[in-house]
Protein backbone atom coordinates (compact mmCIF):
# COMPACT_ATOMS: atom_id res chain seq x y z
CA UNK A 1 0.00 0.00 0.00
CA UNK A 2 2.82 2.23 0.69
CA UNK A 3 3.17 2.86 -3.34
CA UNK A 4 -0.03 4.68 -3.08
CA UNK A 5 1.24 7.53 -1.06
CA UNK A 6 4.27 8.05 -2.65
CA UNK A 7 6.30 5.22 -0.50
CA UNK A 8 5.87 7.58 3.24
CA UNK A 9 4.82 5.04 5.93
CA UNK A 10 3.86 7.96 8.50
CA UNK A 11 1.74 11.28 7.65
CA UNK A 12 0.94 13.72 10.63
CA UNK A 13 -1.78 15.70 9.66
CA UNK A 14 -3.19 18.56 10.83
CA UNK A 15 -7.11 18.59 9.57
CA UNK A 16 -10.62 20.57 10.24
CA UNK A 17 -13.80 19.32 9.81
CA UNK A 18 -15.74 20.82 6.95
CA UNK A 19 -17.16 24.42 7.21
CA UNK A 20 -19.89 24.58 9.54
CA UNK A 21 -19.59 20.76 11.34
CA UNK A 22 -18.96 20.37 14.41
CA UNK A 23 -16.72 17.12 14.15
CA UNK A 24 -14.32 14.92 11.71
CA UNK A 25 -15.06 11.71 11.29
CA UNK A 26 -13.35 8.59 9.00
CA UNK A 27 -15.40 9.33 5.77
CA UNK A 28 -13.81 12.56 6.05
CA UNK A 29 -10.58 11.44 6.61
CA UNK A 30 -11.11 9.20 3.49
CA UNK A 31 -12.07 12.17 0.84
CA UNK A 32 -9.31 14.09 2.31
CA UNK A 33 -6.87 11.28 2.25
CA UNK A 34 -7.92 10.48 -1.48
CA UNK A 35 -7.79 14.21 -2.40
CA UNK A 36 -4.65 15.45 -0.76
CA UNK A 37 -2.32 12.09 -0.28
CA UNK A 38 -3.04 9.42 -2.54
CA UNK A 39 -0.33 10.01 -5.54
CA UNK A 40 -1.89 7.00 -8.04
CA UNK A 41 -4.05 4.00 -8.32
CA UNK A 42 -6.64 5.39 -5.37
CA UNK A 43 -9.07 2.62 -6.31
CA UNK A 44 -6.13 0.27 -4.77
CA UNK A 45 -7.15 1.65 -1.48
CA UNK A 46 -10.39 2.91 -1.80
CA UNK A 47 -13.93 1.53 -3.70
CA UNK A 48 -16.12 3.93 -3.18
CA UNK A 49 -16.13 6.05 -0.27
CA UNK A 50 -14.63 3.45 2.00
CA UNK A 51 -11.19 1.57 2.23
CA UNK A 52 -10.75 -1.43 -0.16
CA UNK A 53 -11.94 -5.13 1.12
CA UNK A 54 -8.80 -6.39 2.60
CA UNK A 55 -7.25 -3.57 4.27
CA UNK A 56 -7.66 -3.19 7.94
CA UNK A 57 -8.12 0.29 9.56
CA UNK A 58 -7.03 0.86 13.35
CA UNK A 59 -8.17 4.11 15.19
CA UNK A 60 -6.55 4.05 18.54
CA UNK A 61 -5.25 0.31 17.96
CA UNK A 62 -9.23 -0.59 17.47
CA UNK A 63 -10.45 -1.97 14.51
CA UNK A 64 -12.69 0.58 13.50
CA UNK A 65 -15.35 -2.13 12.85
CA UNK A 66 -16.10 -1.40 16.82
CA UNK A 67 -16.30 2.35 16.65
CA UNK A 68 -18.35 2.82 13.88
CA UNK A 69 -16.41 2.68 10.66
CA UNK A 70 -17.51 5.65 8.54
CA UNK A 71 -18.84 7.56 11.25
CA UNK A 72 -16.31 7.52 13.84
CA UNK A 73 -15.39 10.75 14.87
CA UNK A 74 -11.82 11.32 15.20
CA UNK A 75 -10.76 14.20 17.32
CA UNK A 76 -6.40 15.65 17.76
CA UNK A 77 -3.91 13.08 18.50
CA UNK A 78 -6.17 10.11 17.19
CA UNK A 79 -3.68 7.31 15.43
CA UNK A 80 -5.02 6.20 12.37
CA UNK A 81 -3.82 3.06 10.86
CA UNK A 82 -4.06 1.24 7.50
CA UNK A 83 -2.81 -2.09 7.14
CA UNK A 84 -2.85 -4.29 3.75
CA UNK A 85 -4.25 -7.91 4.66
CA UNK A 86 -3.49 -8.49 1.58
CA UNK A 87 -0.27 -10.11 0.27
CA UNK A 88 1.65 -11.37 -2.90
CA UNK A 89 2.47 -15.81 -2.71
Amino acid sequence: MQFIFDSVKIHNLNVSPKNGADKFTMKDLLVWVRTNLIKERPEMFMKGDSVRPGGLVLVNDCDWEHSGQLDTNLEEKDLVVFISTLHGG
